[in-house]
């Protein structure tokens, strides 16, 4: 029997076959063209276990190239241990410190990273000789070395590569206006670095003009729509603008390109973002592992533990840090405050002060809205409410819902005199855990009863449970209330009797009775019965 003959495949098919045969290995130079540094890495992973399998010599070559990409991947801890292998070679040379010293700048391994850089000699002219003062600029920031620091920003050249390690220096030590001068003048060198547009609009980002930040950053977006870092400053300005949703339907766009999650997203940065824009959701899980790789991380951390009311947590994070950001000093504050008063520490609470008035006196905060909550802060602490009030109406405008505004608003106003304004403050507060708070209603009390409603004082007291507050609560409403208590004018005296004042004190009197049976207190019953009776009410 004769089997059927197979049909040949059609000729679309054998043209496909053909050019998959035909297709090369792709090259080196094609990866890097693409910046796809993983599929460099591969390829000469790849020739090196061949050379090995063949039993031919290592390429110096080859593993400076592995080291290059490893190190452009982020992945410094691999470059370094293969800058290691060039090193322990007999024949290494000396720029090889140099370039393990940059992975190890990058691994926060900063006095090891210093060491190997002077490994290098001082004889390195040229490209090499320049990168090496680079590094040694920045380690001299990183160490604190003030000195250093100017001797290695005297030899920074013209070059673009050292303007852009100036500008960065600026931009780390917060002079962001200075960086913002450097890239725009580079900017007008070279039209082409469209990069350099996301550095200008993280300037402005800082300065906290959000709306110039995304007008640039639109200019890189526009040919990089995939960046990631572009994209998460985009989300980070939406944040402030707006708020934590508008922020994360930013950084959706990104999961949504590969398929998955937002939350599945793969990027310590976004995580770290998408936290704080959702609140500090799953913040206990996500923030600690990246504490030591993203400054921020610590820092919105502290703000999870204050938030939570865990003062001790949030001033276990920050009692090592030494200060050198505004955010830094206004949380150090601001942890020093919480934790002073809380133990009448008043140790602390001069600490807090003083760190509020290093980032409301600044010349860089002075006129922000930070820094003008700061100086209100300061001046809260020394109990000087007049000037508090002269820091508060002047950002009034950009925090009139903001709750923690209105509360800190009420007891100024309070503190003042201002009876009226403070009800008015005091009122709009929304947040039930404030509402709840024995100052807030020591606050309120007070201001109703010199607006003329005690009745209202007094329903904030039959609210409270039986404690030693409520009793607070009494006290303060009988010596405001109670003409007795209070010599007042008989004009005053006929006011109280008209709003129905004084039948008011006689309650509070009979619960303060049932509270503490003092004899004062009795006697203050009689007077003031008595008073009640000659008046008929």
């Amino acid at each position: 029997m004769m089997l059927p003959r197979r049909t040949a495949p059609p000729a679309a098919k054998q043209d496909a076959l053909k050019e998959r045969a035909q297709k090369k290995k792709p090259t080196m130079d094609e990866f890097l063209g693409k910046c796809d540094w993983s599929g460099a890495l591969g390829l000469l992973q790849f020739e090196r276990n061949t050379q090995i399998s063949m039993g031919a010599e290592e390429s110096e070559d080859l593993i400076m190239w592995m080291a290059y990409c490893a190190f452009h991947l982020g992945d410094y801890k691999r470059a370094a241990n293969h800058m290691d292998e060039l090193i322990n070679n007999p024949q290494a040379e000396p720029v090889w410190n140099l370039y393990k010293a940059c992975c190890l700048f990058y691994l926060g391994m900063h006095k090891e990273a210093y060491d190997f850089a002077l490994k290098t000699g001082s004889g390195l002219t040229g490209p090499a000789g320049r990168l090496q003062n680079r590094l040694l600029f920045h380690l001299a920031h990183k160490l604190n070395d003030e000195n250093k620091l100017m001797i290695y920003h005297q030899k920074l050249t013209d070059d673009t590569e050292d303007q852009l390690s100036l500008a960065s220096i600026h931009y780390l030590r917060n002079h962001y206006q200075e960086a913002v001068d450097i890239y725009k003048r580079l900017l007008l060198e070279n039209r082409e670095a469209i990069a350099l547009n996301v550095y200008v609009a993280l300037c402005y980002y800082k300065l906290d003009y959000y709306d110039v930040s995304l007008e640039i950053l639109q200019v890189y977006l526009q040919q990089h729509p995939d960046s990631v870092v572009a994209i998460n400053l985009k989300a980070c300005n939406h944040f402030r603008l707006y708020n934590g949703k508008a922020g994360e339907a930013e950084l959706k766009t990104l999961a949504d390109k590969q398929g998955v999650a937002i939350t599945q997203y793969d990027n310590d940065l976004i995580r770290h973002n998408l936290c704080v824009f959702r609140n500090g959701e799953n913040a206990l899980k996500v923030l600690p592992p990246l504490v030591d790789a993203l400054p921020e991380a610590r820092l919105n951390l502290v703000i999870y533990h204050l938030r939570a009311e865990e003062y001790k947590e949030a001033n276990q994070l920050m009692k090592d840090i030494e200060p050198s950001s505004p955010e830094e000093y206004i949380l150090k504050g601001v942890v020093n405050a919480c934790i002073g008063q809380m133990e009448d520490n008043r140790d602390m609470l001069k600490y807090a002060q003083q760190y509020f008035q290093l980032v409301g006196a600044s010349a860089s905060h002075c006129d922000t809205i930070p820094g003008r909550q700061c100086m209100a802060m300061c001046f809260f602490l020394l109990k000087q409410f007049d000037d508090v009030l002269i820091y508060m109406k002047s950002i009034k405008a950009y925090l009139f819902n903001d709750d923690e505004f209105n509360y800190n608003m009420g007891l100024a106003k309070c503190c003042t005199g201002h009876y009226k304004d403070a009800e008015e403050h005091l009122s709009i507060v929304q947040n039930v855990k404030y509402k709840m708070e024995y100052t807030y209603i020591m606050a309120l009390a007070r201001v109703y009863i010199f607006n003329g409603k005690p009745r209202m004082a007094w329903e904030l007291y039959l609210k409270m449970e039986t404690s030693h507050e409520s009793f607070n609560l009494l006290q303060v409403c009988t010596r405001l209330i109670h003409p007795l208590l209070r010599p007042c004018e008989l004009k005053e005296l006929k006011a109280r009797f008209a709003r129905g004042s004084l039948l008011l004190a006689f309650r509070v009197h009979a619960n303060m009775q049932e509270c503490a049976r003092a004899v004062d207190c009795q006697r203050l019953l009689q007077d003031g019965a008595l008073l009640l009776l000659v008046k008929g009410v």
